[in-house]
């Protein structure tokens, strides 16, 4: 485990998607053809992503995971030699291609719709953290999310653990939680996601429990979009105000979100403090196009902060 607390060093053990987004005023009905108003090619994936904003909110960042030796591939790896994240773990297919995620974005709200298919990201399972383990022994904090094969994050985390490194999941997309009993440190779901795994609608004290109890995790932080979050440390609960902002797109908020909540707890902020600062950080986000591309640094947060208190 590092102690350089000025950089900390947080690892994303994750998914890469090459987006293809088309922005329409609204999905298409089954069976329609409708005109789109834009498209875009955009680097994506939750486990790009926070690797990206953690980099960008001022973590060292490494990213484990696997891509295809296809163009798309290509471009993954030259955003990372742009961005500084240690791309040095992630290995590549000539036989299975890089995923890609089929994204409707609604140009009247940025709501999206989206569809992955993983390829090469289902090789990230136990052997390849078997052969990268020392990356993650060296962390202060693990990000993880549910694009990658069970059995792969399951020993990232069990490895996290028993090296005194924290562990923060993305129950995302959502699946049941079974094995991950013990292994996690801050757990943070969407709304939507926290009420699909503790079977619990509209309350988030009880699903804050549920989760807490399930996982056996004291730290849960739910977001909750243009509001903000719910956070809770097992002793005190407090609900974090988003400020209003017209959103041009919310691809990739959550991600911008978790990765600067992770890489502030990382650096000795308190649960409650980091929270704030991610929803900031994903609240800026979402007035911007695109995905990790468009997360913000801790200058532009700060200034966000000081503009809107």
């Amino acid at each position: 485990m590092s102690d350089n607390s000025k950089n900390p060093r947080v690892t994303t053990l994750g998914s890469f998607m090459m987006d293809l987004v088309a922005y329409t005023p609204r999905r298409p009905k089954s069976g329609e053809t409708l005109r789109g108003e834009s498209f875009s090619i955009a680097l994506g994936g939750k486990g790009f992503n926070q690797a990206i904003a953690a980099g960008r909110a001022g973590a060292q960042s490494a990213m484990l995971g696997n891509l295809g030796t296809d163009g798309f591939g290509d471009d993954f790896m030259k955003a990372f030699v742009a961005e500084g994240v240690n791309s040095s773990d992630i290995e590549r297919s000539t036989e299975l291609g890089t995923g890609v995620g089929h994204i409707s974005v609604q140009t009247t709200d940025g709501d999206n719709s989206i569809i992955i298919i993983p390829q090469s990201n289902d090789l990230g399972d136990a052997q390849y953290i078997s052969r990268h383990s020392k990356t993650i022994i060296e962390s202060d904090i693990l990000l993880l999310q549910l694009e990658l094969p069970t059995s792969g994050n399951l020993a990232a985390a069990k490895l996290a653990k028993d090296n005194g490194v924290t562990v923060v999941l993305t129950p995302a997309p959502v699946a049941p939680l079974v094995g991950w009993e013990g292994l996690v440190d801050v757990v943070v779901p969407n709304e939507g996601e926290a009420a699909e795994l503790t079977g619990i609608e509209g309350d988030l004290a009880k699903q804050a429990e549920s989760l807490s109890k399930s996982l056996g995790c004291k730290k849960v932080v739910i977001t909750l979009g243009p509001k903000g979050a719910y956070v809770t440390d097992g002793e005190r609960s407090e609900t974090i105000s988003a400020p209003k902002v017209t959103a041009i797109d919310t691809i990739g908020a959550g991600d911008t979100m978790c990765a600067n909540l992770a890489t502030r707890f990382a650096a000795g902020d308190d649960i409650f403090t980091a929270t704030r600062f991610g929803v900031y950080a994903a609240t800026l986000k979402v007035t911007r196009k695109g995905a990790a591309m468009a997360s913000p640094t801790p200058s532009e947060v700060q200034k966000f902060i000081s503009e809107n208190n």
